[in-house]
């Protein structure tokens, strides 16, 4: 069955709560178990246990920023393709983003546990955090492989038309993972390390059910990986690094910012403005994940429908898909602005300076919120259709130019007050050119869609 031709018939908003909410629901679990990692390790290990996992995020990022390379890239090229008919292509796309997958994933792994020391001072390790950080992601870097698989194929499913498939199995892994963590970390008493296992027996576990999808003959699903098509196809590659490179950037750009921000917040606050923004960047994720999930509901709409030339589509997904983005983003700022400490107090009950340090800075760093929803969507919306070089852009300016030099510049005038007012001005920027950029592309949209009408006229 092709579950894909709906994407250029169905009802715009049908087809976008049909592939956002599997997608947010998945997430939002993916989301939870990782803010479960983080209220378990600071209820359990503490202040410096949470200083120590904030350590790790830039190269979480890292592992996840390659395999949003490929996972991101390759669902996109595969939603043009099924757009154009070409099936035998799309296949050809997930087979050689499981090679990519599993090479890239090799070579971090490799790379990364010969430099963890070095690699987790420069990230801004304390001699207090090191030996925390370096026992989580030790053993995240072995399960590396893991993740970028069930991250990119998961996608994938979701691109051919099979969102709630997609949704299944990111929820067994979430799931798994939220009832292994306390499991790991207090009866087995491994502490931060449980954390860790946990989290790659289900990443492990999510990945073996997505390869299966692909793999079975009465999986339902509408691609396949052959063994004629299990080759590393080098153009290919290029194409998927292509379209890929926007969402690796952006990725990448905010594990060097939370570099950034982790030695600044040490030198201007230490250990325990590092704890409060590894709790914040946890409940970002928690805002950010329904974004995310709207993002990869709409992605293969307008994907599918540019391939297919219905511009109309894409605009009515566009238009849905932001107003969609700025809703979340404004729930998540009512809830930030009422309630910081309930959130806070949530990984830390049992430290009043940690709530109160923490309910400032997420006050201030999600000041502007509700732009950021229309930000995200309007940058995901030229990555969707193929225009690689805007989205890098648009990418790029929220998390490397603009923010990197206010993360530089502002702190030594207003010390920690200017590492929280960093992000906010950053959002404002990003917001305005995104806005510039949509405004152009679809004065370009309206004019093929006057030009295609004029053709069917005339035929």
């Amino acid at each position: 069955m092709d579950n894909s031709k709906e994407l250029g018939s169905a009802k715009i908003s049908t087809l976008l709560w049909k592939f956002s909410i599997p997608a947010i629901i998945g997430m939002l679990v993916n989301a939870l178990y990782n803010i479960i990692d983080r209220i378990f390790i600071g209820r359990s290990v503490g202040q410096i246990g949470l200083a120590g996992l904030a350590i790790t995020l830039p190269i979480s990022s890292i592992i996840m920023a390659f395999g949003m390379l490929v996972g991101i890239g390759a669902s996109t090229l595969v939603s043009i393709k099924l757009g154009e008919k070409d099936k035998a292509m799309a296949e050809q796309i997930l087979s050689t983003s499981v090679i990519l997958d599993i090479v890239i994933s090799v070579i971090i792994s490799i790379l990364g546990l010969t430099f963890i020391n070095p690699i987790l001072k420069l990230f801004g390790a304390s001699n207090a955090s090191l030996p925390y950080a370096k026992e989580y992601i030790v053993i995240i870097l072995v399960g590396a492989v893991f993740q970028n698989i069930g991250f990119g194929i998961n996608n994938i499913i979701r691109s051919e038309g099979n969102p709630k498939i997609a949704m299944r199995t990111m929820l067994v892994g979430g799931i798994l993972n939220i009832i292994l963590d306390p499991i790991f970390i207090f009866v087995f008493n491994l502490g931060i390390k449980g954390a860790a296992i946990a989290t790659v027996i289900s990443q492990t576990v999510n990945t073996i059910l997505v390869m299966h999808y692909f793999l079975s003959k009465n999986s339902g699903s509408t691609l396949k990986i052959k063994k004629s098509t299990f080759n590393l196809n080098i153009k290919i590659s290029l194409e998927i690094f292509s379209i890929g490179l926007s969402p690796f950037s952006m990725q990448l750009a905010a594990g060097a910012v939370t570099a950034l921000y982790n030695k600044g917040l040490f030198k201007y606050g230490g250990d325990i403005a590092v704890a409060a923004m590894g709790i914040i960047a946890s409940i970002c994720m928690l805002i950010f994940m329904p974004i995310f999930g709207i993002n990869q509901g709409v992605q293969p709409i307008l994907g599918y429908n540019y391939g297919a030339k219905s511009y109309k589509r894409v605009k009515k997904a566009l238009k849905l898909g932001i107003y969609s983005g700025i809703t979340i983003a404004s729930i998540g700022f009512i809830v930030v602005e009422f309630f910081p400490e309930v959130l806070i107090s949530m990984f830390s009950k049992n430290d009043p300076a940690l709530i109160k340090l923490g309910a400032h800075g997420i006050r201030i760093d999600l000041m502007f919120l509700p732009i950021v929803g229309y930000q995200i969507v309007g940058a995901n919306y030229f990555q969707a259709i193929g225009k690689a070089k805007i989205s890098i852009f648009l990418s790029f300016l929220r998390q490397v130019i603009v923010l990197i030099p206010i993360i530089i510049i502002l702190p030594r005038f207003l010390k920690l007050e200017g590492l929280w007012l960093s992000q906010p001005l950053a959002d404002i920027a990003a917001a305005l050119v995104t806005g510039y950029f949509l405004y152009r592309d679809i004065k370009e949209l309206n004019r093929l869609e006057k030009s295609k009408d004029n053709k069917e006229v005339l035929a």
